[in-house]
């Protein structure tokens, strides 16, 4: 056997493979001579068949078969030799495969595409640069949350004169007769030139109005209709008021406060207030931990310059999902599986240079942190916490064994980051919550 490798360029090679007739078939006539031992052939008895006859049988799909084991063996080994990390699987060479003799043919070639990086060596220092994010709270957006709970738990009423931020239920239609609709319009989204016209109506009342000029909203949204029907408003309206929905604020009562966090969790308004900021500023900043990441993983791929294959990879994805996406779905997500693909070489690197590795019962702590966040979304954090064990076993126990392996990784990025946060340079900004959604648009 003959194993050559021909670098055709920085990150992709060709590895050529060629047999005779001495490294294979040894192993063919064994196995053909074990199937004759087993073999029922017609007019024989089983196992007495003649060696060659069954040779004529089965020789050519054993050869097959033991030419493609030898392959696959003796291409993994030689690869795990090389010093550069092999990306994807190796692509075999299928032009010239319908020309191969299995029946006659003695000596063997076959040739495979690769593609690779060379070895990474990975410098952290204080010459990459990464910003972190603080989202600070300003009173405004707490007095806005508070005011958004408020009306989420407060009572509908059904007054007799419309108010602003009232919902008006009835009939709207069209001067021409082209469009007519029971909906519900909200007096939040009319524009506050026009609102006056649909303050201190009664139930009964008509009003005319343009909706293209007196709605600040997408008509769609504002009507809560499709967006084909809301095409065809335009010109003059009548709306028709069957009845007026308000909503009355909650009270900032114990009740409300047990409505909103449980009983007792809070037992006044500066509690109550100092509670919904801790979670907003939770909520925010575990956003902004998520960006700070990110921004730490660009800095290091931006530092650390690894010229992907990307052609190579691109065929690799095509043939690996075997149909199941076309070569444009390929190059337009490309981008994002090469960068994630930079990112996990490098983190790989850094984990293996400084011996940094995800533990089990840091798996099973993280586990338990993502089921908590999942359980306390739908406000069923508490009563999940007896049976979290349960929780945690099934989930990592799940996906043959997949989820496990997801959560380690995810382990062992978290260290990694927090092992690269330590080295490099790290510029801390606060920032308010508009300044940081600009942040996050740009």
């Amino acid at each position: 056997m003959e194993i050559t490798l021909d670098k055709q360029s920085a990150n992709q090679a060709s590895v050529k493979i060629k047999l005779n007739e001495a490294d294979y078939q040894p192993k063919v006539d064994a196995k053909v001579k074990d199937y004759a031992k087993k073999a029922s052939i017609k007019g024989f008895r089983p196992g007495k068949a003649p060696f060659t006859m069954v040779k004529k049988l089965y020789g050519t799909s054993v050869l097959v078969d033991e030419i493609n084991n030898i392959l696959s063996t003796s291409l993994n080994e030689f690869l795990k030799e090389q010093t550069f990390k092999i990306l994807g699987d190796p692509l075999p060479e299928v032009e010239n495969a319908d020309k191969i003799d299995w029946k006659s043919q003695k000596e063997f070639e076959f040739q495979y595409k690769i593609g690779f990086v060379e070895d990474l060596n990975i410098s952290l220092d204080k010459n990459i640069h990464a910003t972190a994010y603080e989202v600070e709270l300003d009173e405004k957006v707490i007095d806005d949350a508070i005011e958004n709970m408020r009306s989420q738990y407060g009572k509908m009423t059904n007054p007799e004169v419309s108010q602003e931020n009232d919902f008006l239920y009835g009939d709207l239609k069209a001067e021409d007769g082209s469009f007519e609709k029971t909906l519900s319009l909200p007096l939040s989204k009319i524009d506050k030139n026009a609102l006056s016209k649909f303050v201190g109506l009664e139930k009964g009342a008509q009003i005319e109005f343009e909706p293209l000029q007196d709605i600040k909203e997408e008509l769609a949204d504002t009507f809560g209709i499709t967006e084909e029907e809301s095409a065809s408003i335009s010109g003059k309206f009548v709306f028709t008021v069957q009845n007026i929905n308000r909503t009355e604020i909650a009270d900032l009562n114990q009740e409300f406060f047990d409505k909103v966090f449980g009983p007792n969790v809070v037992d006044s308004e500066e509690a109550f207030k100092e509670k919904v900021k801790t979670i907003l500023s939770e909520n925010y900043n575990k956003e902004a931990k998520v960006y700070n990441d990110e921004q730490v993983k660009e800095a290091l791929i931006a530092n650390i310059n690894i010229e992907l294959p990307d052609e190579f990879l691109k065929e690799w994805l095509l043939k690996a999902n075997d149909g199941k996406v076309t070569e444009d779905q390929i190059d337009q997500e490309y981008p994002i599986y090469a960068k994630q693909l930079v990112w996990s070489l490098i983190s790989n690197k850094i984990s293996k240079d400084n011996e940094i590795k995800g533990e089990h019962e840091e798996v099973i702590v993280k586990t338990k942190e993502m089921i908590r966040e999942q359980f306390s979304a739908s406000g069923l954090g508490a009563q999940m916490e007896d049976s979290m064990d349960m929780f945690v076993n099934n989930y990592l126990q799940g996906n043959e064994g997949q989820n496990y392996m997801q959560v380690m990784t995810s382990v062992q990025n978290d260290k990694v980051l927090g092992f690269v946060k330590e080295k490099i340079d790290i510029t801390e900004e606060v920032v308010s919550i508009e300044r940081f959604k600009e942040i996050l648009e740009n």
